[in-house]
């Protein structure tokens, strides 16, 4: 099997490492849909080079820089990452193929270079989630076993992640140039950019060209954060090391999905302040494109001065576009057909409701659509701490119930990887190495805008507020 490296066409990007010798080690989840999709072979010694890396002639680390909660850090890079290369799907599209946890690199910084089970399992379940969900993500190919022990917060199975990527361009990679004040390698990787995302934008010249893929990227970057809060998601690292110019999910260490609604809600161990709470996400995107853009720079031919107004001013158009992009997915979750005067009070009001009661987020709009289908026992559960909101809502929806349903059900989701579930998948692993519990969620996952009554339970919120939930990096 061939596989290409689009990065060594950019200058000091891509560095060779060479993936850790692991004893025994043992594939325990291979996403053959996935394989399919990207033509790979399956025979055991193709699996095993592309899930461990084992054998594997050629291994790349990428440098990169990054801002990690507000702070700049000059040089990243994947410390315990390896690209194995980039292979065309079925479609013609590359996608990149790379190991994570699969030993230390040259960017590594003491660090071993090592994942654990828990980590990996976590982002093999919420990478297909959204996947399923229909958010644009990275994927995983595979978890393997490596054989080895490696201590986090306790000890535990050594495992590498097998990550497809339609690439892994980051705002990062352009700030590590940029710092490097390499014009050469960040013309070179503007065009890999445009090559493998916005090829679209080939054709246009200089200073347009580049305005341009400010421009796509921002769009991409609106698109991935609505979708975001349309499930509950909350990534809950949002560094500009963790942005990817494709507008795709990556890195699923702390990420969470929220139960109980709160504009507030952050899950992660080392977020101490909220920077990357559910409703700062929005924000958040800005700031990272602010960085993005701060790249550019030197690679127009204008005066800096108008470059910087020219910049400026794009990045002054997310808000808005970002509010009627988000303002068009609440109206798509309840099932608003045209926006008059009542669809801000009707989102308002319910979103303030909903945090002030408490409400599973999930499930509230699950009942609102079972509504819109005319189902039995609709409402069951939030009739009482809605009934006031309810009454204006089905005002609206009860003159085109079925538009509504149809429009609600491709928004709404019945199934979520819901926290303690996938905590409880996760101890299965590090207890007996498998859990019986994953395939029923993956398979509800795979079409989690439908319910089949076996999955049922998987609505079910945790028996207590999972305010206290935290998650952790894995680094």
């Amino acid at each position: 099997m061939k596989l290409d490296n689009p990065y060594q066409r950019v200058s000091g990007l891509c560095h060779e490492a060479k993936v850790q010798d692991f004893t025994g080690t043992h594939i325990v989840l291979w996403n053959t849909p996935l394989a399919q999709q990207l033509g790979l072979p399956e025979d055991e010694l193709t699996k095993a080079q592309l899930a461990t890396g084992q054998a594997h002639p050629h291994a790349f680390a990428l440098a990169y820089a990054g801002h990690q909660f507000g702070n700049y850090v000059p040089l990243l890079g994947d410390g315990r990452a390896h690209l194995l290369g980039a292979v065309a799907g079925s479609q013609g599209q590359s996608w990149d193929i790379q190991l994570k946890g699969s030993g230390a690199t040259q960017f590594s910084r003491g660090g071993d270079g090592l994942c654990g089970i828990g980590p990996a399992v976590r982002e093999f379940i919420m990478s297909e989630a959204l996947a399923g969900l229909k958010v644009p993500t990275t994927r995983c190919l595979s978890v393997a076993l490596s054989g080895d022990t490696v201590v986090r917060q306790k000890p535990s199975a050594g495992a590498i992640v097998s990550r497809v990527a339609s690439s892994h361009i980051r705002v990062g990679s352009f700030q590590f140039l940029a710092a490097q004040q390499d014009i050469q390698a960040l013309r070179e990787l503007v065009d890999l950019t445009i090559s493998r995302h916005y090829p679209q934008l080939a054709q246009l010249h200089a200073d347009e060209q580049l305005l341009a893929l400010f421009s796509a990227v921002m769009d991409r970057q609106i698109e991935l954060i609505v979708s975001w809060m349309r499930i509950g998601f909350i990534h809950g690292v949002m560094n500009t090391d963790n942005t990817l110019v494709s507008g795709e999910t990556i890195d699923y260490g702390p990420c969470a999905m929220m139960s109980q609604f709160d504009f507030n809600r952050t899950f992660s161990s080392i977020d101490r302040h909220g920077r990357y709470a559910y409703g700062n996400q929005p924000q958040i995107a800005s700031w990272n494109l602010a960085r993005f853009a701060e790249t550019l720079i030197d690679l127009f031919t204008a005066p800096q001065e108008q470059v910087v107004e020219q910049l400026t001013q794009r990045l002054s158009q997310f808000g808005e576009l970002f509010n009627t992009k988000l303002k068009t997915m609440w109206m798509h979750k309840l099932g608003l057909m045209s926006d008059d005067e009542h669809v801000d009070e009707l989102i308002n009001e319910l979103l303030v409701a909903m945090q002030e009661q408490h409400l599973d987020f999930t499930n509230t709009f699950v009942e609102l659509t079972a509504y819109c289908k005319q189902q039995k026992d609709a409402l069951v559960e939030i009739q009482a701490p809605l009934v006031e909101w309810l009454r204006k809502w089905q005002g609206v929806v009860d003159q085109h119930l079925e538009q509504s349903a149809a429009l609600m059900s491709v928004s709404n989701p019945q199934v979520i990887p819901r926290n303690h579930q996938v905590e409880a998948i996760i101890e299965d692993f590090e207890q007996q190495g498998y859990s019986d519990k994953l395939a029923p969620l993956l398979t509800a996952l795979k079409v989690p805008y439908s319910l089949q009554e076996e999955h049922r339970y998987l609505q079910q919120p945790p028996a207590s507020n999972d305010e206290d939930y935290q998650t952790f990096c894995g680094t």
